[in-house]
């Protein structure tokens, strides 16, 4: 089909008044369609079931000794430590293991710094500015923690290699008001992205003016493949500081969240002997240990990282169809009439799109009075807002197949009305 921008305008009045007929249409039939949120599908959730037998009839003491029913343990059993050090690659003395919730150990995080300071530095909420650089499209729940503390949030372009790390380089060697970076380096939330080599080192060698800046490093996505035989692969953050003589800069989260059940997973941050020290002194006032039930039964589901390797092989043969069905109906709907761009990631759980200029809210908007409910545009942006309206977050995960497809239909013929719109100055 011609590209829109070609078409005469009479062309694009008749093609107008068609879209417009096919969404009167699509109104009609009273859809309710969610893909606003990156959550497992019912069929992924039935993977782990077999965890709920995995404490049935055995000990319940793990290799210290502990009886896992009981109080002990802060920083989680040996097991636990082992399977997700494996998971992010670090050494297991660099790992803490806390709750169910990664996004929870962030939000911890950030609040001892701000009532107690980084490892001896002045407490955050006793200093007059503070400011994140937050790489964007990003994580729309990283910005809501910030913002909640009332961090103010710098935006920082995403590449196709990770933050564009001149600008980075530049803002923390100026601003000693600047106090972290979040980052999704892995697959990332929303562009699928994963960090070149180059800019993990860049990472690594920054020369921040806050000596208490931290890089937040949210591998969330680390383990969650596509395919088996094309995967990205990440250097270890961890130990690219470490050579480079910033042993403290980095805290490394992540969890099991969309590995087993969300809500219901284990989560751990990892980083340096340094910042593990003040982390377990506030740890050890917050809470005598946390669920050590559930980090054994997690143990023992997986024996070991090659059993959890072998059962995220399992999430992809589930998750592939729906990416490559999105992917394809995108390409041959949209791909020849140069209104869009998206991305076609190899792993973790969104595909980000780009449509013209200012269209991206109305999209959102005609979607959802069609009967399908997508991510709020700007909501990848800080404080929500996307300066050139552009930016959709598309979630293929938690639809069966045949929604997914109704969806995207509804979804690609408001991007094409919305487009020609804009064109006709509509």
């Amino acid at each position: 089909m011609k590209p829109y921008k070609k078409m005469s305008v009479e062309e694009l009045r008749e093609e107008h008044a068609k879209l417009l007929g096919m969404y009167d249409e699509a109104k009609k039939k009273g859809l309710k369609l969610d893909m606003s949120r990156g959550k497992p599908g019912k069929e992924q959730l039935e993977l782990s079931m077999g965890m709920m037998d995995a404490l049935t009839n055995v000990e319940l003491t793990c290799e210290q000794g502990v009886d896992c029913r009981n109080y002990g343990v802060l920083e989680g059993i040996n097991e636990a430590k082992r399977l997700l050090s494996a998971m992010i690659e670090c050494p297991i003395e660099n790992i803490i293991i806390y709750g169910n919730s990664s996004l929870n150990v962030m939000y911890d995080t950030i609040s001892r710094s701000m009532t107690h300071g980084v490892m001896g530095s002045t407490p955050w909420m006793k200093l007059d500015k503070i400011k994140f650089l937050c790489p964007a499209p990003g994580y729309d729940r990283h910005f809501a923690i910030t913002e909640f503390f009332g961090i103010e949030m710098i935006t920082v372009p995403m590449t196709s290699k990770g933050p564009d790390m001149d600008i980075v380089e530049r803002l923390v060697s100026e601003d000693a008001s600047i106090k972290g970076i979040w980052c999704v380096p892995k697959y990332s939330n929303p562009q699928g992205i994963t960090y070149s080599d180059d800019t993990v080192r860049r990472f690594a060698r920054l020369k921040p003016a806050a000596k208490d800046f931290r890089i937040f490093w949210d591998n969330a996505y680390g383990i969650h493949h596509l395919y088996e035989d094309d995967q990205d692969y990440l250097i270890e953050i961890l130990a690219e500081c470490e050579k480079a003589g910033n042993p403290d800069m980095v805290y490394k989260f992540c969890s099991t969240s969309k590995v087993t059940f969300p809500g219901s997973g284990i989560a751990a941050i990892a980083s340096s002997e340094g910042n593990l020290k003040y982390i377990r002194k506030q740890m050890s006032i917050q809470t005598i240990g946390y669920d050590k039930i559930n980090q054994l039964r997690h143990t023992r589901f997986f024996k070991n990282f090659d059993g959890m390797v072998e059962h995220m092989k399992k999430h992809a043969a589930i998750l592939r169809p729906k990416f490559e069905a999105v992917l394809n109906m995108l390409e041959e709907e949209l791909g020849e009439l140069d209104i869009a761009t998206w991305t076609k990631p190899k792993g973790g759980y969104f595909i980000a799109l780009d449509t013209m200029d200012g269209c991206a809210r109305k999209v959102v908007a005609m979607c959802k009075d069609a009967g399908v409910i997508m991510t709020n545009a700007g909501a990848t942006f800080p404080y929500g807002i996307d300066p050139k309206d552009t930016n959709i977050r598309i979630a293929p995960t938690f639809p069966s197949t045949e929604e997914l497809i109704e969806a995207c239909k509804i979804f690609i013929l408001c991007v094409k009305l919305v487009s020609v719109e804009k064109l006709l100055d509509k």
